[in-house]
C-alpha cells in the first residue's frame, strides 16, 4: 500500500515495480497523488500503476482536486464512498481530510466524513476480510501525531472503526506519524509518504500480516 506521493512520478513509477516484484495482488493508494494538482495529473500519476497490470485502488487525498471525488480514473479502482469486493477482500474507501487551517483542496467536516462511511458500509457484501481505505487518519492514535505533538486524525473516522470493527485501515495523510497501530482487533497502518520512498506490505493469508518497507 501507499500513499502521499505528491505528484512524483519517480516514486509512482517504483510504486509499480515494488508491486510486480512481490508480486502483489492489488495496489493501494491512500490519496494525495497530486500536489494541488488537477484529475488531469492524477491520471499521469496513477498511469504507471495501472500499467502494471495488478489492481489498482485509490481514493483522493486533500491535497487532490475535489472534482476527483467525481470522476473516477479509467483502469483504476475508485473507492471514496464506496465498498468494493475484490478477490473475498471488502474494501470501504474515504478521501479527503477533516477541515484544517491550511485550507486544503478536499477538506470534509466531520459529519461529510461520518455520512459517506456509513452510507458506503451499507454496499458492503460478506467478505473474509473487511478494509477501509482513507486518506485521513483516525483521531488519537500512533498514526495521526504530527511533528507538534497534535492529533489531527478524524474523530468520525475512529468512531466508524469502533463501531464496525473493520479488519484493517489504510490510510495516509500525515507524513511524519509513519507507524502501525491498533484499536482493538483493527490493524491501523499508515505507510507513509511514497514521495520519501515509503510503503507497506499487507500480507492476507490466515491473519493480516502488515510491515512498513520501502519502494
Amino acid at each position: 500500500m501507499t500513499s502521499d506521493f505528491h505528484g512524483s512520478i519517480e516514486a509512482a513509477r517504483k510504486a509499480a515495480l515494488k508491486a510486480r516484484n512481490i508480486e502483489a495482488a492489488f495496489i493501494v493508494v491512500c490519496g494525495d497523488m497530486t500536489h494541488f494538482g488537477s484529475v488531469k495529473d492524477a491520471e499521469v500519476m496513477l498511469s504507471p500503476l495501472i500499467a502494471s497490470g495488478i489492481p489498482t485502488l485509490y481514493v483522493p487525498g486533500n491535497c487532490d482536486s475535489p472534482e476527483l471525488a467525481e470522476t473516477p480514473i479509467a483502469g483504476a479502482i475508485f473507492l471514496h464512498g464506496k465498498c468494493v469486493s475484490q478477490t473475498g477482500v471488502a474494501f470501504l474507501g474515504l478521501g479527503g481530510a477533516p477541515a484544517s487551517p491550511f485550507h486544503t483542496l478536499f477538506e470534509l467536516s466531520e459529519a461529510e466524513m461520518m455520512k459517506i462511511l456509513n452510507g458506503a458500509v451499507g454496499q458492503c457484501s460478506r467478505n473474509r476480510w473487511f478494509i477501509v481505505v482513507s486518506h485521513s487518519t483516525p483521531k488519537d492514535t500512533r498514526v495521526d501525531s504530527t511533528f507538534s505533538g497534535i492529533h489531527a486524525g478524524s474523530v468520525s473516522l475512529r468512531r466508524f472503526i469502533e463501531e464496525n470493527k473493520p479488519n484493517a485501515v489504510f490510510c495516509g495523510h500525515i507524513h511524519e506519524a509513519r507507524a502501525i497501530d491498533r484499536m482493538g482487533e483493527t490493524i491501523i497502518v499508515n505507510p507513509g509518504p511514497a514521495r520519501h520512498g515509503n510503503c507497506a506490505v499487507a500480507d492476507l493469508n490466515d491473519k493480516i500480516d502488515v510491515a512498513l518497507d520501502s519502494l
